[in-house]
């Protein structure tokens, strides 16, 4: 989680491990843009962070500001409202601005790039770490004060980002044991009462017998990952073909990665042994590896020649990187 700045003068930082919070406009007045096949909208700002992050790691490249507003222009985001995005990120710390000849230009700040990088790596890296199991389930009981309701919110919020759903109205599970990191964030939200427990389950013979497993909606999840699967697949043709260039490549792969960042939240690498026979988390991974990594070359050179009509001086570093990039720790190139 990201500290807060030192001065109360300052904005404070979002938590950027939390992408919700930077693909957040809540009280922005900046509406909400949806392309076509967008499985959900998804705001300027994190739209903006996306297309920074994606074409900036690692060296943090610098993008004029006509860039920037040109790439969101692709998205039907109007220009009033992309340098609108642009001061706003500046403003909450994500974005650090410098003056070059006659533009002004905008990189990720390192603390951003530090936690977007760590974010991008935990998506890239999501399904590939082995599926090894202990039986055992972590339960999180809590009491927090019906007046600290925001209190309360924040507790469930941060429980459902870490993979925990709620098996009864206040206790929450998961198959996963509770980070370090994760026990200091929930010992900060609770407080109330909270007991956390790593235990089995004892069956009972009876029909109100519940499974922890029944916390999460699996057919609705595998609804996601197959809706996923036939939106992508299709565009891999053309892709194979040569079809998809320029803009389209850039838009494909924002969106690819919109959609397949949501999954770790839906679907917490809940053990292969208790879901479903030939359950779709494998192949959605591949759909979108051939998606995103497929159009790597054509969306860093359209993004290049975007910053470049903007650009003076030396040649921009940018670089578009891949899930095999971020899976292995290192940029594209």
């Amino acid at each position: 989680m990201v500290p807060p700045l030192s001065s109360a003068s300052e904005p404070t930082l979002p938590n950027l491990s939390n992408l919700e919070e930077i693909f957040s406009d809540e009280g922005d007045g900046v509406g909400r843009v949806r392309s076509p096949g967008w499985q959900s909208s998804v705001s300027p700002q994190g739209l903006a962070v996306t297309l920074i992050a994606d074409y900036t790691f690692p060296v943090r490249a610098w993008l004029p500001s006509a860039a920037i507003v040109a790439l969101l222009g692709e998205f039907q985001v109007a220009a009033g409202a992309a340098r609108t995005t642009i001061s706003r990120l500046t403003r909450r710390g994500v974005l650090e601005a410098s003056r070059q000849g006659r533009y002004s230009s905008y990189r990720l700040t390192s603390q951003a790039a530090v936690d977007l990088w760590s974010g991008g790596s935990s998506i890239a890296t999501f399904t590939t770490q082995p599926d090894t199991w202990d039986g055992r389930w972590t339960l999180i009981a809590f009491s927090v004060p019906e007046a600290e309701s925001t209190r309360r919110r924040a507790l469930r919020t941060a429980l459902r980002w870490r993979g925990f759903a709620p098996l009864y109205d206040a206790v929450w599970v998961s198959p996963h044991p509770l980070t370090p990191k994760g026990r200091i964030e929930v010992a900060d939200l609770a407080r109330g009462a909270v007991s956390v427990f790593r235990a089995r389950q004892e069956d009972l013979e009876t029909e109100a017998n519940r499974n922890p497993v029944e916390a999460w909606d699996l057919p609705g999840i595998a609804e996601h990952y197959q809706t996923f699967i036939s939106r992508w697949s299709s565009l891999l043709p053309h892709i194979g073909a040569g079809d998809v260039t320029g803009a389209d490549a850039v838009r494909a792969r924002t969106e690819v990665m919109h959609a397949y960042r949501h999954f770790p939240i839906l679907d917490p690498l809940l053990p292969i042994g208790l879901l479903p026979p030939d359950w779709p988390r494998s192949r959605a991974r591949e759909v979108c590896v051939a998606v995103y990594d497929g159009l790597v070359q054509q969306a860093q050179d359209h993004v290049r020649a975007a910053a470049t009509r903007f650009a003076e001086g030396p040649d921009l570093d940018i670089r578009a990187h891949t899930i095999a990039g971020m899976s292995a720790g290192i940029g594209h190139g």
